[in-house]
């Protein structure tokens, strides 16, 4: 038996790992593929991040858990021609997985990154370790490929420490998510100038609860770490925020809001004037309720962090 977070990491990335054998595009839907409105609201982002940095000669995109590159494609289709002309695209993923012209395939970020890190639906897959609560306080709880559970030693002190800050409940079962703040303070380390955005299931110090789950086949099942199957669990976003620098931390709903998305239905004097393009419009005001919706895609938490020159006060605007 091994931790919840070995078992994770070997589950997922190992040498028969779930991301190593399966696409994602086949098990789960995300906003990406929800409506090409997600990767022109970030093509509206990147241009703001570029007019803030001074429309550098090299504007890096760079997309951690890439899949096949789609938000990458999308956003350049999406970008003004002088920003997509001047831009690098990233796609970080464990191997390639194909991709348009002029992606540039990584296993990691490079470094000296200018301009736009978007992180969708990463930091869910990062692996942490879970504890369970017994009269003797937390314990780390051991797991084996069948997913048979037992408890073991107690948490090192920068666990304990990070449940003390971030977990209020002390009892049952809790899921310690000082991992997922090293891997972002450790992307957002790997940029000199921008805004990195972090878009993932999340919750925070009131609403905090178990929730390690997995998913196969676009369906929940039990998260048995053989490799079988995503094994997720919800981001505290909150204490993910690297310290000193700018910080919005809001819903996916109110960001893309500040975007432009808007979800809201084309006046019906349109359908008169001009049927397709109400129908067109129609179609992009039903994408966008769905990527807005409080209790879908909407309800995803938005971090943002931005580093100087880029700035973020027009989301407070």
């Amino acid at each position: 038996m091994i931790t919840w977070r070995a078992a994770m990491e070997r589950a997922l990335y190992g040498p028969d790992g779930f991301y190593r054998r399966e696409h994602p595009e086949a098990h789960f839907r995300t906003s990406v593929h929800a409506s090409p409105l997600f990767a022109r609201a970030l093509a509206g982002l990147l241009a703001e991040v570029d007019a803030r940095l001074g429309r550098p000669d090299r504007l890096d995109v760079v997309d951690m858990g890439a899949g096949c590159a789609s938000l990458l494609t999308g956003i350049r289709e999406a970008a003004p021609r002088d920003v997509a002309r001047r831009m690098r695209t990233v796609a970080v993923e464990v191997e390639p997985r194909g991709g348009g012209e002029g992606v540039v395939w990584a296993t990691e970020p490079p470094e000296g990154i200018t301009g736009l890190v978007v992180a969708n639906e990463w930091l869910d897959n990062v692996p942490l370790d879970i504890v369970e609560y017994g009269p003797g306080g937390p314990r780390l709880m051991l797991v084996d490929t069948a997913g048979n559970e037992q408890p073991g030693p107690e948490p090192a002190e920068a666990d304990l420490a990070w449940l003390a800050r971030w977990w209020p409940e002390r009892t049952g079962r809790a899921e310690i998510g000082r991992s997922r703040d090293e891997a972002w303070a450790w992307l957002v380390g790997r940029m000199d100038a921008g805004v990195a955005v972090a878009v993932d299931y999340a919750h925070d110090a009131a609403t905090r609860r178990p929730t390690l789950a997995g998913y196969r086949d676009g369906r929940s099942v039990w998260p048995v770490p053989d490799g079988s199957c995503d094994v997720t669990a919800h981001v505290a976003l909150d204490s993910c925020a690297v310290p000193g620098l700018e910080t919005v931390l809001t819903t996916q709903r109110e960001a893309l809001h500040a975007l432009g998305v808007d979800g809201r239905r084309p006046p019906r004097e349109l359908a008169v004037r001009d049927p397709r393009g109400y129908v067109a419009a129609l179609s992009r005001a039903g994408e966008a309720a769905e990527l807005t919706d409080p209790g879908g895609l909407g309800g995803f938490g938005w971090l943002m962090q931005a580093k100087e020159p880029a700035g973020l006060d027009f989301f407070r605007t």
